[in-house]
């Protein structure tokens, strides 16, 4: 008979002493230490139970008293998820490690593997790949299942205005087009320990579409745009594309292709998600890597069952990212439902990849996966649009210009700047320059890039603090792009003056002016044009 005394200070409630132990012992021997994401380490911290009312009808016991029909459920509990409205198949991901690590030893031999498809390295036993191969370094096959849980639960876009400037591009040309979606993760109270990603900006990067293709360009700006949504607060957090054909210009309709008798991702798309899952891993800690699967989503604009604009959420499975990670998935040329796993060669050994499969009989067969359906590889994710619209940045009838978009004639520019300035002459600075592509316009212009002055002016529109983007907007910064804009010939309807704290006049006569002859940038201080000798008017 073993005897277990508590080793916790008196007067500490069992209960507490079994969190402290649950935590503890979550990160296995071996695991190293990581810092997790604010997402996870909230939801760690939560009881996630589903508690139920008193059944009048089948309880019979008191109020105080719980028995099976009131009991509260753990929330990875399927039966609960399948009778929800509309019925969940997989349950979160957190809901999923409390199974794993709900059990007597609470997680203690919990490890979450990555998939591999390589070769084990340092097996000296035999000479490399293709001369020999052993039972040790060989990789597993791999049998493709559905997977259980899913790491993001809902996609939610703050307000409807977000997509249709998007869409804008798709309708004025008709081609179609790519961007980045960046937001941040939080509680989805709908789920059992579900994580909701909020979408609150798509940046747009350089690309070349057409009807039916996209080709992503390298894109010079990127780490900067990644510093600048960092110090808003905002991550990148995952990809949106569009699929859409025009069917009736004059009802505005699009056609209904994507459906359950063609397929909902192509193979070329699904590789796409992996590649993008895999270079955006999700932090966890009980992964002997650090890591374990991916919180990148993957929205398509497509047309819906009533012909009109849907908006589809997906990821894939950790599978599928191990798969594209390790170079063992092909699309197929004709078919782009179908995937196809490769085959061995000298250059690359490659595991047998199967699924399974009902025959014309109803039985379960294995099949090789050349080819494969990639409907094993794609886990769905709601997306909607909250009831009461969500602004992180202001909404203006009059926005600035969305980057790379000069095949439309729309430019970002000093030009453009005056005019979105003249335009908007609200009272309230904060709510004139909380606009996402006009902050990453003043970042990375190639005239006067603000990346190393800009700071206080990102901490202003993160915390809506008018004071700080006041202070800001006196800076000789803003006083020069103030004077860059009255260069282009348009008026600034009296955004030059300061108030009480100083003048426009002070500002511009210390700051850089651009002559009215020659357009060449002068030091401040100076009367006359170093380039044409002009005086200055």
């Amino acid at each position: 008979m073993l005897f277990l005394f508590p080793s916790s200070p008196a007067g500490s409630s069992s209960e507490n002493m079994d969190t402290s132990i649950s935590q503890g012992l979550l990160r296995p021997l071996g695991v190293p230490h990581v810092v997790e994401d604010e997402i996870d380490q909230y939801l760690i911290k939560q009881d996630g139970k589903i508690y139920r009312n008193r059944d009048q009808q089948l309880c019979r016991h008191g109020p105080l008293g719980k028995c099976v029909h009131c009991v509260p459920l753990e929330p990875f509990d399927e039966d609960y998820l399948n009778h929800l409205e509309p019925p969940v198949k997989h349950m979160s991901f957190h809901a999923y490690i409390r199974k794993l690590t709900g059990g007597a030893d609470k997680g203690k031999f919990v490890a979450l593997e990555n998939i591999s498809c390589k070769i084990k390295s340092g097996c000296e036993g035999h000479p490399p790949w293709p001369e020999g191969i052993c039972t040790k370094c060989q990789p597993s096959a791999i049998t493709l299942n559905r997977q259980k849980y899913r790491h993001v639960d809902n996609i939610m876009f703050e307000n409807h205005t977000l997509a249709d400037r998007f869409l804008d591009f798709w309708r004025k040309t008709g081609n179609q087009h790519f961007g980045y979606l960046y937001g941040r993760y939080t509680e989805h109270k709908d789920i059992p320990l579900g994580i909701r990603a909020e979408v609150a900006a798509i940046y747009e990067p350089p690309q070349i579409g057409t009807q039916n293709s996209l080709e992503l360009l390298e894109d010079p700006k990127a780490e900067v745009v990644d510093e600048i949504a960092a110090k808003l607060g905002l991550r990148k957090v995952g990809w949106i594309f569009t699929d859409l054909v025009s069917e009736d210009t004059r009802k505005g309709t699009v056609r209904y292709s994507r459906n359950k008798d063609t397929y909902f991702l192509s193979a070329e798309e699904c590789i796409t998600a992996g590649n993008f899952q895999n270079r955006h891993p999700n932090i966890c800690r009980l992964s002997p890597d650090g890591h374990f699967g991916s919180k990148f989503v993957t929205v398509m604009a497509t047309g819906g069952p009533d012909n009109q604009v849907h908006f589809e959420g997906y990821q894939v499975s950790n599978q599928c990212m191990a798969l594209v990670r390790d170079e063992c998935l092909l699309p197929c040329r004709d078919a782009p439902e179908l995937g196809y796993a490769k085959e061995s060669s000298s250059e690359q050994y490659v595991p047998d990849v199967f699924y399974k499969d009902i025959d014309k009989f109803g039985n379960e067969i294995t099949q090789l996966a050349r080819p494969l359906p990639v409907e094993y590889l794609i886990i769905d994710i709601t997306t909607t649009f909250p009831k009461d619209p969500v602004y992180t940045f202001s909404i203006s009838q009059n926005p600035f210009p969305i980057e790379n978009r000069d095949v439309l004639g729309e430019t970002q520019d000093f030009h453009s700047l005056a005019t979105y300035l003249s335009q908007n002459t609200s009272s309230v600075f904060l709510d004139v320059i909380s606009d996402f592509h006009l902050l990453l316009f003043l970042v990375t212009n190639e005239v006067m890039p603000l990346q190393d002055s800009i700071s206080l002016l990102l901490e202003a529109v993160r915390t809506r603090n008018e004071e700080l983007a006041q202070t800001w907007k006196k800076s000789e910064q803003w006083a020069t792009i103030e004077q860059l804009c009255s260069t282009v010939g348009v008026p600034l309807s009296g955004l030059h003056e300061y108030g009480a704290m100083g003048s426009s006049t002070h500002a511009a006569s210390s700051a850089m002016w651009a002559c009215l002859h020659c357009t060449f940038m002068n030091q401040p201080g100076t009367d006359h044009c170093e380039m044409c000798s002009l005086p200055r008017t």
